[in-house]
């Protein structure tokens, strides 16, 4: 995968009628994270720690930064963050991929400078496994 342009990774909410892009963001993230199990005992080789395969949890983070730009988005984000629902998410990642599930918003952010715009930050978690699509 070559360099690719930031504003080409996009993030997608489902409204119930189809996937709204998230507009205004300027900049996003997508994180993942497994817990780890340690079963380090007495017996462990040299005490070194021992962790058991495939038994935490795992987790994704969506966050982003952004302006107000599309009234429909604006809308559909706040109302998910007040409404708490869990909401099919999509995050496309140009030439690598797509990965898609639930995700709640967990912060929804404003904040403005006296001489310059109003701006968002946004934080969605992961509520149910993913999938990835290769493209």
């Amino acid at each position: 995968m070559g360099a690719q342009k930031g504003k080409d990774l996009l993030v997608k909410i489902d409204g119930g009628s189809g996937f709204v892009t998230v507009a205004g963001l300027r900049s996003r993230r997508i994180a993942f994270n497994a817990e780890l199990v340690d079963i380090t005992h007495s017996e462990s080789v040299d005490r070194w720690r021992e962790l058991l395969a495939g038994a935490g949890v795992r987790r994704a983070a969506i966050s982003g930064r952004g302006l107000f730009k599309d009234a429909g988005s604006d809308a559909l984000v706040r109302q998910a963050f007040f409404d708490g629902t869990i909401n099919a998410t999509r995050v496309v990642v140009p030439d690598f991929g797509t990965i898609e599930g639930p995700f709640q918003i967990s912060s929804l952010e404003f904040s403005g400078e006296h001489n310059g715009e109003v701006a968002f930050d946004l934080s969605l978690e992961s509520a149910g496994a993913l999938t990835f699509t290769a493209m």
